[in-house]
């Protein structure tokens, strides 16, 4: 059964393409008609795309992986923010940083110099400043904060990027391509997606349209995250079981070898009794 259908899709707008004149040539086998000048994406497609990339994730997040999400289009940041928070994923919704993944151990910097602040804070150091430090220090975190706090947990790389509006958010494409992180975006008519490695055809410009895919994606992701942790509880009780084995076994060497010191200690003790003799 698939995750999202044809009328849900429809609902939301998701066929609504781009102006005939502003369509982008490569997107042509996703593309089903044109009304009135407006290019109409192939919802059957979509809904198979959205079906396989959901697949991909979700086994992603069964691996205990890191996705990234991108959108820092007005329409999208907000539905972004939330769906990515709901599976415990990194979010850039704010302006993307240039080189955060080429240049990822500068970025790590910059998040450390917040966990920092936030220490100074914690220890009393920040007391001791003076008015015009803590102003700084204080505006200082609050710039991280907005631009960085999102992936604040993003310890390394991500496993993969899924960005909304792949022609607006193209510096983090080109960088995930440079890496090899695979990317999964949401492609409208005029946009190229032959750098995308999961294409799901849609209309990136509606945030019900951007809800609706999100929505199917991140279902699939809570539950790989979901199988995740019943292997883990399986394993622990597994484990468990072993346990007990594990510790009746060495309880068992241990009484040998007492008995065997004890056996060793009688023989000695013998033996100077009869050189006493």
């Amino acid at each position: 059964m698939s995750r999202v259908n044809f009328d849900q899709l429809l609902e939301a707008g998701v066929h609504f393409g781009h102006l005939k004149r502003k369509w982008n040539p490569a997107m042509a086998p996703y593309i089903f008609m044109e009304r009135n000048g407006i290019h109409i994406i192939d919802l059957y497609k979509t809904v198979a795309k959205v079906d396989e990339a959901a697949e991909v994730m979700k086994n992603l997040a069964k691996q205990g992986k890191k996705v990234l999400f991108v959108a820092t289009k007005k329409q999208a940041k907000q539905v972004v923010a939330d769906k990515a928070a709901s599976v415990g994923m990194p979010y850039v919704i704010e302006r993307w940083p240039g080189g955060m993944l080429t240049n990822f151990p500068t970025i790590r910097k910059a998040i450390k110099k917040m966990a920092t602040i936030d220490k100074m804070t914690k220890d009393g150091t920040f007391d001791n400043l003076s008015k015009r430090e803590k102003l700084q220090i204080t505006r200082q975190r609050a710039k991280l904060e907005k631009t960085l706090g999102s992936i604040a947990d993003l310890t390394r790389l991500p496993s993969a990027l899924f960005v909304v509006d792949v022609m607006k958010e193209h510096i983090a494409v080109r960088e995930a391509n440079r890496l090899g992180i695979p990317v999964f975006g949401m492609v409208d008519t005029n946009s190229d997606p032959n750098n995308i490695d999961y294409v799901i055809p849609a209309n990136d410009d509606a945030t019900k349209s951007v809800e609706v895919i999100l929505g199917a994606i991140c279902e699939a992701m809570n539950e790989g995250l979901e199988e995740r942790k019943a292997e883990k509880v399986d394993a622990e009780a597994a484990g468990e079981g072993e346990a007990p084995k594990r510790e009746r076994k060495a309880k068992a060497a241990k009484r040998n070898k007492k008995e065997d010191d004890e056996a060793l200690n009688a023989n000695v003790a013998d033996k100077f009794a009869k050189e006493e003799e």
